[in-house]
């Protein structure tokens, strides 16, 4: 009878819910919101926790799949993240209305989105931060103004300095030789991260992500890694320090595809600041150690771009509808942008799925690797590429592949295992060269010489 009572109680829950509309959603707004798209699509979204915040709070993900809980070989996974400093809120309300607007449209079987949907498994985590939203949303309730205010998590930590420094690693990599992806962490890494930061790290371990966006405030332009210089500087210095990495050209072209879809951002004017096309190299911005974008990328598959979104952190209820508009577009292509470049699957000989096989394309010092299931991604701009896939105890296997401006091009490999070089034979006692057997005793050359000479002493003449 409980369970009865518990689950009328649940539904008239999700029957007093609003829809979303454009207000500012505080934690308990925030979870009530997700179980109710969740509830109006529920066989294409589930709701999940991937951790909890310092004060408890959960970091809940909307997840968007047509098989909901379970990867499909093939199917990329996507995701978006928001709210990171507690402050900057515009990003979480939109990944609230981006979550409506999916369900909404899914159900209206608007083929765009559909599509989108059957063929990507999309991952939406509104906050990152919710202890620092709520201290930022009682100071605006109080009217009381501070840049700061709400920015860290309830320890007092900037999230977004609070990532494993990998870039010191790979700039020694490159210039030494060593690893260019998915390089390792530190032994006693969980000592050194926030409960927020780790939850977010593991996540990040335990989904083949492909790409992924981080929604942030406070400037208008879309960053890409890295974000920390080879020389340290301070935001301002006016020395420009851009570091690219290995995907210079390819992360451009994902900056700008949402700059270009987004209302204003690619005008370049924004909050005082001039970024060409919208967009910039973050360590050519300002450089910024231990953030979440090079991480992704320098320890996972993922490729993560930052969106800065609003001049105000904190903008009014007011604006909230405008800034939807403009964003929506955006938000929906860049999405799509995982279906490109090359994927597959990689196989032995019995046709049995390899895990962590090593994608690595000429010219390109960045790898990638096969998830648990064997699927690959690789994204890539259109041309032609000579693409290898090695693992252990494998012949590496190598094909051209032309790549063009549509969807991903399926290219597989079946690796064989390596044949073992044949064991030198072993050689009897009495072996010798040619098979030939030789006497058990032989006798020494010495020896025989000087017996040869007595008998010639010995010898009468004729």
């Amino acid at each position: 009878m409980s369970d009865l009572v518990s689950i009328f109680l649940q539904l008239l829950l999700f029957k007093l819910v609003a829809p979303v509309t454009f207000r500012h959603h505080r934690y308990d707004d925030l979870v009530r919101t997700l179980y109710k798209v969740h509830n109006e699509c529920p066989h294409v979204t589930r709701v999940y926790s991937i951790g909890r915040s310092v004060k408890g709070r959960h970091l809940y993900v909307l997840e968007f799949s047509d098989y909901p809980g379970i990867h499909e070989p093939l199917e990329p996974e996507v995701k978006y993240v928001g709210n990171m400093h507690g402050n900057e809120v515009l990003g979480r309300e939109l990944l609230l209305q981006l979550s409506e607007f999916l369900c909404e449209e899914f159900r209206n079987r608007n083929q765009r989105i559909v599509r989108l949907v059957e063929g990507t498994r999309i991952h939406i985590l509104p906050s990152m931060n919710p202890d620092g939203y709520e201290v930022a949303a009682a100071a605006q309730d109080r009217d009381i103004s501070g840049y700061l205010v709400g920015r860290n998590n309830a320890n007092g930590v900037d999230l977004n300095r609070n990532f494993p420094d990998l870039n010191t690693y790979i700039y020694y990599n490159e210039k030494n030789g060593g690893p260019n992806h998915h390089l390792p962490l530190p032994d006693n890494w969980k000592n050194q991260v926030e409960p927020e930061t780790q939850a977010v790290i593991q996540w990040i371990r335990s989904f083949n992500f492909v790409l992924s966006a981080n929604l942030h405030g406070g400037a208008v332009v879309a960053n890409y890694p890295y974000d920390k210089s080879l020389e340290h500087r301070v935001r301002g210095f006016r020395h420009t320090a851009n570091t690219p990495t290995p995907d210079d050209t390819l992360f451009q072209k994902l900056a700008k595809v949402y700059s270009y879809a987004h209302g204003w951002m690619h005008q370049g004017w924004n909050c005082g600041d001039y970024f060409p096309d919208g967009i910039t190299n973050g360590a050519s911005w300002y450089s910024l150690s231990k953030g979440m974008q090079d991480f992704n990328y320098l320890h996972t598959n993922c490729f993560e771009i930052t969106l800065e979104l609003s001049c105000d952190k904190f903008p009014r209820q007011e604006q909230l509808q405008r800034e939807w508009l403009s964003n929506r577009e955006a938000l929906i292509q860049f999405l799509e942008q995982v279906h490109q470049g090359i994927k597959g699957m990689v196989r032995d000989e019995n046709y049995n799925n390899l895990a962590d096989a090593v994608i690595s394309v000429s010219g390109i010092n960045h790898d990638v690797t096969s998830g648990d299931h064997g699927d690959y991604f690789r994204l890539l701009l259109p041309g032609t590429y000579t693409v290898t896939a090695t693992a252990p105890r494998f012949d590496p296997e190598t094909v051209s592949v032309t790549v063009g401006p549509g969807e991903p091009k399926l290219v597989n490999f079946q690796l064989k295992r390596s044949t073992p070089p044949a064991a030198p034979k072993r050689r009897g006692p009495n072996s010798g060269h040619r098979g030939r057997v030789l006497p058990k005793k032989v006798q020494p050359r010495a020896a025989k010489k000087k017996e040869m000479m007595m008998k010639q002493s010995q010898r009468v003449p004729a």
